[in-house]
């Protein structure tokens, strides 16, 4: 049996390492790019539209925005601006879509060369904008606003950008450990500290203004504005490795469903140090007020790349620099999804499909959607089915197959299907046999 694949949804002409989803137009926004470097590569940031087509989640390129030459690392959206890390810099875009007015009955009914004609027109002033939009019916324009440099280390690098909860301010954070925090739109530095011995990892903003940052001095911290609040300690309750420093990879806040006051803090946990044998890496779910650990749950060898959380914060998706990509239950940090090595390359990015907009009617009959991206320049679709569709099951099957299993002499048994009907490894445990290309990925 051939090993179970993602469905594809787009191909990029370049490396992906961002990704973002519009509920209110339904839009896929991903980005990258080759860099500065004459390869030939291009730098853009492509909207897809996405649409259900005979019962299946699709995406048509709607529009391209190129970055001339540079590629976008990390993106961050709130409404209709997106907040781009590109270098050393932070570029702020704004994108508007419009369905283009209705023709008039010599234009409908006209002949096959007028059609080319209006698409003729309208190219120059696309091209010289940097931009092409591609579906008929639909326009969309896209606008580059302020851009600030936000990082000033000797090899500067903006690694990561999030918006406040009322998208007033964007907060950034790159290789030289400074956190720095800007007006919207206008890109004003309105605070600016050192978080960080070295690069920050990632970093969150939380509903009631206090950041979480995690870095490559093996520390999470939690800040009101410039001040200190506490520091994370993820092994107070769980497991202890006295020879194997741990850092943090990623942090993201997360709603507890059902409670609308309620806020949880996720976290990932990997080696900091490269190993032949790599140890597990761990998922955390915190207290979103008193940042006290809740739970703490292995995630398999494969080192994580990256992290999200779903709108309700129901669930947690899960890429690792093995190509591969999980979903888990927020709530248990239980996994309920995985595809091993479905890019077979460094997953740069993960994206939940938002439950509002036009979310319910693109999920269909799906519980959740999550979309990956890697450096395959590739953009995965993973479903996971409703638990009433899986709940339709016979009581029966399991003891059925359990039965044939003992029947048949010699026959080892298989890996049990999980609630998405994706296959996982004998004894629910991740791809033990990528460790040691996990370890080899390590920085």
């Amino acid at each position: 049996m051939g090993r179970r694949r993602a469905p594809e949804v787009y191909r990029a002409p370049f490396p992906l390492y961002a990704l973002q989803v519009d509920p209110s137009a339904g839009l896929l926004i991903a980005a990258g790019g080759g860099g500065a470097a004459k390869t030939g590569i291009k730098n853009g940031v492509h909207f897809l539209q996405l649409e259900q087509i005979n019962g299946r989640l699709s995406a048509s390129l709607l529009h391209s925005h190129d970055t001339e030459t540079r590629a976008t690392m990390n993106l961050a959206l709130a409404g209709n601006i997106l907040a781009a890390g590109q270098d050393a810099h932070c570029q702020l875009l704004r994108f508007q879509t419009l369905q283009q007015k209705g023709k008039n009955k010599a234009e409908k009914a006209g002949s096959k060369e007028q059609r080319p004609r209006q698409r003729k027109g309208a190219a120059p002033a696309e091209k010289k904008s940097g931009a092409e939009t591609y579906q008929e019916g639909v326009e969309l324009s896209v606008e580059n606003l302020q851009a600030v440099q936000t990082d000033f280390s000797p090899d500067p690098l903006q690694k990561v950008v999030c918006f406040n909860h009322d998208s007033t301010l964007l907060a950034t954070g790159g290789t030289d450990g400074y956190v720095r925090v800007w007006k919207v739109p206008s890109l004003e530095k309105v605070l600016e500290f050192k978080a960080h011995e070295g690069e920050i990892e990632d970093l969150a903003v939380g509903p009631e203004g206090k950041l979480v940052t995690v870095g490559w001095d093996l520390k999470a911290s939690v800040w009101q504005k410039d001040q200190l609040v506490t520091q994370l300690h993820w092994q107070e309750n769980g497991p202890t490795f006295s020879h194997t420093p741990y850092r943090y990879q990623a942090c993201r806040f997360g709603q507890v469903p059902d409670q609308p006051a309620g806020l949880r803090l996720f976290t990932v946990q990997i080696p900091h140090k490269r190993l032949r044998q790599p140890p597990p890496c761990y998922l955390t779910a915190w207290d979103g007020s008193t940042f006290l650990p809740l739970r703490t749950r292995s995630c398999g060898h494969e080192v994580i790349s990256c992290l999200s959380v779903s709108e309700s914060g129901t669930f947690l998706g899960l890429g690792t620099v093995t190509g591969s990509v999980a979903i888990y239950i927020a709530f248990s940090l239980q996994r309920l999804y995985y595809v091993k090595e479905a890019h077979g390359i460094v997953v740069t990015d993960v994206a939940f499909l938002p439950e509002k907009g036009r979310g319910p009617e693109l999920l269909g009959s799906h519980e959740t959607a999550l979309f990956s991206v890697a450096v395959d320049s590739r953009c995965q679709l993973h479903l996971l089915p409703s638990r009433r569709r899986t709940a339709g099951r016979k009581p029966g099957w399991r003891l059925r197959r359990a039965l044939w299993t003992l029947a048949v002499p010699g026959r080892r048994p298989q890996a049990e299907a999980t609630w998405s009907g994706h296959v996982e490894p004998p004894g629910g445990g991740p791809a033990w046999g990528a460790q040691a290309r996990a370890a080899r990925s390590l920085g």
